[in-house]
């Protein structure tokens, strides 16, 4: 907070505007890292690298016009006839000038990795919706054609060769002669052949001995030519044959096909199968480049990764640095996550992981460059949550830093939403205003629009939320998440908060409270309801006291959960799940301490009307309570030491304790010759602690419950071993030490 007194935190669109200036500039392949808790500003931040580097690739283009002028991406008829030419008569020749070209084309393939979860092999998936880009961006016709001509495995599975010639294109030749010469050649024979036999060889036959053995020469002579003639015709027609072999059967049925056979996917390898295809894939992009006078990229993004199983996650990365990231590979992968999601989901993942491998590691191999957007700043927050609640688009970013017009990329590109399916609409027509808010039925208590005075309900919607995105007269931008469902919550919970307020007829506090509640709730809901708990269970112990004396309501809630954090902190391990939930907990002491001094009073009236809170994390809290205080109650029962009491004693307070329970002598000293002291008991194994003591079973009984606590019989202690500090007056005690 201190840095963004100095200056705010940059938008969106320089991260993105920086990233795709990188990208341009680094040799793929290139795996980036694009970490964000918020899945929104990912997308945003895609969407803004993709137009920065269209825009680059078009700068580019008119910058080098010294060099050929690159095809248009939609080629013209002439341009794909000269395509199909190329492909079937020449070879592409790999030289320096056109290994150096400076133009580019970059090509988009977005994959959701949710839309494909339920696929056991997640990565096949990947592969496949790479393979229906490259087709869908150069045709079937033309990948068809390569296949059949062009490829060749063994040729094509090692580098390129680097030739000091002027030419980009050399002829196929059977033997010194060129393909295309032989055919035109084999053309012209054939209409020699069979312009004379059209003409002469199948007229009438006059019905005469002469004629008869005219007829007998013209039958052996339509029989040779049909024999020269049948050669190439078979040629063609295998030629065609495997064409539409190839149209049909493309590269995502045949990784299909290689997932239903088990003999494949099991014996022989997938994987290697579909490397093949991807080399393949990759040929094609190298013969395209040649073609058309540029280099060409693709850049694969791949989203919501973090929101499978960990296997498949795995499987993923694997793909990734399998497939896509040989040393001659022209792709660009980024993998846009939630860094802290897809490390945790990592670490979870059975024979994934060598012993010594960390989640850290396995990424560090893959990701070559890492590049996490910083959080929001509170002025963009501030920003974003006023376009949300106006139904505006989000982290509108209004010119492009090229100076390049809109229009000149195929669309409107000066404004990007972080979330495109969903927009938050703000309006109030007459005929809403008019509607009552409950039926009115029998003799029900009713509330028509009219009795909820809808225009006092709206000025209080209207002020919480300015109290948000106004940085002059509230503090609470810097408290909201960065995350846009978030603030979407917040907005939603403020709307209804406030209705139920104006339905039950409550005197409603300031908007500036209204919205601090809703924000606590949303930020830190496992303490808020940690603080319910505690003072639910505060007056319950009055009432069962007999003292039923008012409750202190303006003691603050910050008050309430300083007195009782020692024992969240004890217990931090059993709900800490519940824990992980909440935000920054320096922030929460701020928020409590400082800025909204929130009293149990005002508590239990924002209870009413509080619905954005999950209380079944209330109910685990109190169910741990709840079980706290039965072990406490039966220390009381049996006079038993606290943990707490215990790890604080000394060497010479344990044996106070023995002389007050009447040990002999002799145990006293030996608890001073082995400095037991209170960790010492706590903290070590038992049956070592016995053997050490050399007590009999009565006196050892005694010594446990006194300063161990009751453990029942029926039910041994669980194996805990928290050495920790932070978790101070834990009993531990292994599950095989009986009482």
């Amino acid at each position: 907070m201190a840095i963004e007194k100095v200056m705010d935190i940059p938008s969106d669109n320089v991260y993105a505007y920086a990233l795709s200036k990188t990208l341009t500039k680094v040799s793929s392949p290139v795996t980036v890292g694009l970490y964000s808790e918020c899945h929104n500003r990912i997308n945003m931040v895609l969407k803004n690298i993709e137009v920065h580097m269209n825009q680059e690739a078009k700068r580019r283009e008119e910058k080098y016009t010294k060099e050929p002028k690159p095809r248009s991406i939609t080629p013209s008829v002439s341009d794909l006839l000269s395509l199909i030419l190329r492909l079937l008569f020449y070879r592409p020749v790999w030289t320096e000038q056109n290994q150096n070209m400076k133009n580019i084309r970059y090509l988009f393939v977005r994959f959701s990795a949710w839309h494909f979860a339920g696929s056991d092999l997640l990565w096949a998936g990947l592969v496949m919706q790479l393979c229906k880009a490259l087709q869908n961006s150069f045709g079937k016709l033309q990948l068809g054609l390569f296949r059949i001509t062009q490829h060749d495995e063994e040729k094509d599975a090692g580098k390129k060769k680097i030739e000091d010639i002027p030419k980009n294109w050399r002829s196929k030749k059977l033997g010194c002669i060129p393909i295309w010469a032989l055919i035109l050649m084999g053309l012209i024979f054939s209409l020699l052949i069979l312009v004379p036999l059209i003409i002469y060889g199948f007229s009438d036959m006059k019905d005469n001995k002469e004629g008869e053995k005219v007829e007998s020469s013209s039958g052996v002579l339509e029989g040779f030519a049909i024999a020269i003639l049948g050669v190439p015709a078979v040629g063609a027609l295998r030629f065609i044959i495997l064409l539409l072999k190839n149209l049909i059967f493309n590269q995502d049925l045949k990784i299909r096909q290689g997932l239903d056979n088990k003999k494949v996917s099991q014996q022989l390898g997938l994987m290697h199968e579909v490397r093949k295809e991807m080399r393949l894939l990759c040929c094609f992009i190298y013969f395209m480049e040649i073609f058309e006078k540029r280099r060409i990229r693709v850049v694969l993004e791949i989203t919501n990764l973090d929101r499978c199983t960990p296997k498949k996650i795995v499987g993923v990365l694997d793909a990734i640095n399998i497939l896509l990231s040989d040393e001659e590979s022209p792709f660009i992968s980024v993998l846009a996550v939630d860094p802290e999601v897809l490390v945790r989901q990592v670490q979870q993942a059975e024979d994934c992981l060598n012993k010594r491998d960390s989640a850290y590691d396995f990424l560090d191999r893959i990701i070559t460059l890492p590049f996490t957007v910083p959080p929001l700043s509170d002025a963009s927050k501030s920003s974003l949550f006023e376009n949300i609640v106006r139904g505006q688009s989000e982290i509108s970013e209004d010119i492009p830093f090229e100076g390049t017009d809109a229009s000149t990329l195929g669309g409107p590109v000066t404004s990007f939403s972080v979330e495109d399916e969903y927009s938050v609409k703000y309006s109030e027509t007459e005929e809403e205003q008019v509607t009552p808010l409950i039926a009115n039925t029998g003799n029900f208590q009713t509330f028509a629009a009219t009795e909820l005075n809808l225009n006092e309900v709206n000025r209080l919607i209207e002020s919480a939320f300015s109290c948000i995105f106004s940085r002059h007269t509230s503090k609470l931008q810097s408290y909201i998440s960065g995350d846009t469902m978030s603030m979407r919550r917040v907005i939603n919970s403020i709307r209804v908060t406030i209705m139920i307020m104006e339905t039950q007829k409550l005197e409603p506090p300031p908007p500036e409270k209204i919205a601090a509640w809703v924000v606590l709730v949303d930020r830190w809901p496992c303490r808020l309801s940690w603080i319910i708990q505690c003072v639910e269970d505060d007056q319950q112990s009055n009432e069962i006291d007999g003292s039923f004396c008012a409750a202190d309501n303006t003691k603050t809630l910050w008050e309430v959960f300083n007195y009782n954090s020692l024992e969240l902190c004890i217990i931090g391990y059993e709900v800490e799940n519940f824990l992980e939930r909440d935000g920054d907990p320096e922030l929460f002491e701020v928020f409590l301490r400082k800025d909204f001094r929130f009293t149990v009073g005002e508590l239990e009236m924002f209870q009413l009307c509080t619905v954005n809170l999950n209380y079944s994390i209330k109910k685990d809290l109190a169910r741990v309570r709840g079980s706290r205080r039965l072990k406490k109650a039966g220390r009381n029962a049996f006079l038993s030491l606290s943990s707490q009491t215990v790890m604080n004693m000394k060497t010479d307070d344990i044996c106070q304790e023995l002389s007050k329970l009447s040990f002999p002598e002799k145990y006293l000293e030996t608890v001073r010759e082995n400095f037991i002291d209170g960790r010492t008991i706590l903290f070590s194994d038992t049956k070592d602690l016995r053997q050490v003591l050399q007590m009999t079973l009565g006196e050892w009984t005694t010594f446990k419950i006194h300063f161990l606590g009751v453990i029942p019989p029926s039910r041994p202690a669980q194996a805990k071993t928290l050495p920790d500090a932070t978790n101070p007056g834990v009993v531990i005690c292994s599950s095989d030490h009986r009482c």
